[in-house]
Protein backbone atom coordinates (compact mmCIF):
# COMPACT_ATOMS: atom_id res chain seq x y z
CA UNK A 1 0.00 0.00 0.00
CA UNK A 2 1.23 3.53 -1.19
CA UNK A 3 1.05 5.84 2.03
CA UNK A 4 0.30 9.62 1.45
CA UNK A 5 0.89 12.78 3.81
CA UNK A 6 -2.03 14.09 5.24
CA UNK A 7 -2.78 17.64 6.86
CA UNK A 8 -5.31 18.66 9.12
CA UNK A 9 -5.24 22.26 10.18
CA UNK A 10 -7.67 25.53 10.41
CA UNK A 11 -9.15 27.16 13.54
CA UNK A 12 -12.03 24.27 13.85
CA UNK A 13 -12.60 21.92 16.21
CA UNK A 14 -12.14 18.35 14.59
CA UNK A 15 -8.89 17.87 13.68
CA UNK A 16 -7.37 15.42 16.50
CA UNK A 17 -11.14 13.72 16.25
CA UNK A 18 -9.90 12.86 12.51
CA UNK A 19 -7.16 11.59 12.98
CA UNK A 20 -8.04 9.22 15.26
CA UNK A 21 -10.55 8.32 13.34
CA UNK A 22 -8.35 7.40 11.34
CA UNK A 23 -6.56 5.15 13.49
CA UNK A 24 -9.25 3.83 14.81
CA UNK A 25 -10.13 2.46 10.94
CA UNK A 26 -6.26 1.70 10.12
CA UNK A 27 -6.30 -0.70 13.43
CA UNK A 28 -9.87 -2.32 12.14
CA UNK A 29 -7.97 -2.84 8.59
CA UNK A 30 -5.19 -4.56 11.10
CA UNK A 31 -2.33 -1.56 10.35
CA UNK A 32 0.17 -0.70 13.09
CA UNK A 33 -0.33 3.12 14.33
CA UNK A 34 1.96 5.37 16.24
CA UNK A 35 0.13 8.38 17.27
CA UNK A 36 2.09 11.09 19.01
CA UNK A 37 0.77 13.67 20.53
CA UNK A 38 3.01 16.65 21.01
CA UNK A 39 2.20 19.16 23.76
CA UNK A 40 -0.07 17.05 25.71
CA UNK A 41 0.91 15.49 28.56
CA UNK A 42 -2.70 14.87 30.49
CA UNK A 43 -4.72 11.36 30.04
CA UNK A 44 -7.30 12.49 28.02
CA UNK A 45 -10.58 10.27 27.18
CA UNK A 46 -8.91 9.45 23.59
CA UNK A 47 -5.36 8.27 25.41
CA UNK A 48 -7.14 5.84 27.46
CA UNK A 49 -9.10 4.91 24.38
CA UNK A 50 -6.50 4.22 22.50
CA UNK A 51 -4.15 2.40 25.18
CA UNK A 52 -7.26 -0.62 24.71
CA UNK A 53 -6.54 -1.00 21.50
CA UNK A 54 -2.75 -1.15 22.27
CA UNK A 55 -2.63 -4.33 19.75
CA UNK A 56 -2.47 -1.97 16.84
CA UNK A 57 -2.20 1.20 18.68
CA UNK A 58 0.66 2.84 19.81
CA UNK A 59 -0.08 6.33 21.60
CA UNK A 60 2.47 8.52 23.02
CA UNK A 61 2.69 11.98 24.58
CA UNK A 62 5.42 14.22 24.45
CA UNK A 63 4.59 17.43 26.71
CA UNK A 64 3.23 19.09 29.71
CA UNK A 65 0.51 20.68 28.22
CA UNK A 66 0.42 23.63 30.32
CA UNK A 67 2.09 26.32 28.18
CA UNK A 68 -0.83 26.99 25.18
CA UNK A 69 -0.66 30.64 26.69
CA UNK A 70 2.90 31.10 27.21
CA UNK A 71 6.27 30.82 26.43
CA UNK A 72 7.44 26.99 26.52
CA UNK A 73 10.13 25.93 28.60
CA UNK A 74 13.38 23.95 27.95
CA UNK A 75 11.19 21.23 29.72
CA UNK A 76 8.56 21.06 26.96
CA UNK A 77 11.54 21.65 24.49
CA UNK A 78 13.42 18.79 25.02
CA UNK A 79 9.96 16.80 25.29
CA UNK A 80 8.82 17.50 21.83
CA UNK A 81 12.43 16.66 20.36
CA UNK A 82 12.66 13.63 21.98
CA UNK A 83 8.95 12.98 20.44
CA UNK A 84 10.45 13.98 16.98
CA UNK A 85 13.28 11.70 17.55
CA UNK A 86 10.77 8.37 18.74
CA UNK A 87 8.39 9.49 15.82
CA UNK A 88 11.78 9.33 13.26
CA UNK A 89 12.50 5.91 14.70
CA UNK A 90 9.29 4.48 14.43
CA UNK A 91 8.73 5.56 10.90
CA UNK A 92 11.66 3.84 10.10
CA UNK A 93 11.62 0.89 11.75
CA UNK A 94 9.15 -0.88 9.56
CA UNK A 95 6.81 -1.57 12.29
CA UNK A 96 4.19 0.93 11.25
CA UNK A 97 2.34 1.83 8.97
CA UNK A 98 0.30 4.66 9.93
CA UNK A 99 1.97 7.57 11.80
CA UNK A 100 0.37 10.67 13.22
CA UNK A 101 1.96 13.67 14.67
CA UNK A 102 -1.07 15.08 16.59
CA UNK A 103 -0.84 18.99 17.36
CA UNK A 104 2.51 19.22 15.39
CA UNK A 105 1.79 22.15 13.66
CA UNK A 106 1.87 23.83 16.89
CA UNK A 107 4.77 22.88 17.98
CA UNK A 108 6.17 24.00 15.46
CA UNK A 109 4.62 27.05 15.65
CA UNK A 110 5.50 27.70 19.25
CA UNK A 111 9.62 26.47 18.25
CA UNK A 112 9.29 23.24 20.31
CA UNK A 113 10.90 21.95 17.09
CA UNK A 114 11.29 23.54 13.81
CA UNK A 115 9.25 23.14 10.72
CA UNK A 116 12.34 22.27 8.74
CA UNK A 117 12.35 19.08 11.40
CA UNK A 118 9.12 18.15 10.32
CA UNK A 119 9.82 18.67 6.94
CA UNK A 120 13.04 16.33 7.42
CA UNK A 121 10.75 13.58 8.23
CA UNK A 122 8.36 13.90 5.36
CA UNK A 123 11.50 13.54 3.52
CA UNK A 124 12.35 10.31 4.74
CA UNK A 125 8.90 8.88 4.86
CA UNK A 126 8.99 5.57 3.68
CA UNK A 127 6.37 4.76 0.40
CA UNK A 128 4.38 2.40 2.57
CA UNK A 129 3.95 4.49 5.71
CA UNK A 130 1.22 6.97 6.11
CA UNK A 131 1.99 10.00 7.78
CA UNK A 132 -1.08 12.27 9.39
CA UNK A 133 0.03 15.78 10.79
CA UNK A 134 -2.47 17.38 12.62
CA UNK A 135 -2.88 21.26 14.26
CA UNK A 136 -3.87 24.74 13.40
CA UNK A 137 -1.47 27.01 11.41
CA UNK A 138 0.28 24.89 9.17
CA UNK A 139 3.03 26.09 7.25
CA UNK A 140 2.80 26.47 3.84
CA UNK A 141 5.66 24.31 3.48
CA UNK A 142 3.57 21.33 4.97
CA UNK A 143 0.60 22.11 2.96
CA UNK A 144 2.85 22.45 -0.15
CA UNK A 145 4.63 19.02 0.98
CA UNK A 146 1.27 17.01 1.61
CA UNK A 147 -1.12 15.07 -0.75
CA UNK A 148 -4.10 15.65 1.06
CA UNK A 149 -4.82 19.05 3.67
CA UNK A 150 -8.26 19.27 5.09
CA UNK A 151 -8.67 23.04 6.95
CA UNK A 152 -11.67 22.51 9.40
CA UNK A 153 -12.94 26.22 10.19
CA UNK A 154 -14.66 27.13 12.79
CA UNK A 155 -18.09 28.59 12.02
CA UNK A 156 -19.72 28.75 15.41
CA UNK A 157 -18.66 27.18 18.92
CA UNK A 158 -20.22 26.74 22.31
CA UNK A 159 -16.84 27.53 23.87
CA UNK A 160 -17.91 31.04 22.78
CA UNK A 161 -20.59 31.29 25.38
CA UNK A 162 -18.29 30.08 28.23
CA UNK A 163 -18.22 26.17 28.07
CA UNK A 164 -16.01 24.49 29.11
CA UNK A 165 -13.92 21.10 27.66
CA UNK A 166 -16.26 18.35 28.86
CA UNK A 167 -15.40 14.60 29.65
CA UNK A 168 -15.84 12.73 26.85
CA UNK A 169 -16.71 15.16 24.04
CA UNK A 170 -13.68 17.74 23.70
CA UNK A 171 -11.77 16.04 26.23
Amino acid sequence: MKGYIQVYTGNGKGKTTAALGLALRAAGAGLKVFFVQFMKGIRSSEAIALEKLSSHITIRQYGSGSFINYTPNEQDIRAAQQGLKEVREAMLSGRYQVIILDEANVAGRYNLFSVEDLLGLIRIKPDDVELVITGRDADHRIIEAADLVTEMKEVKHYYMDGVAARDGIEK
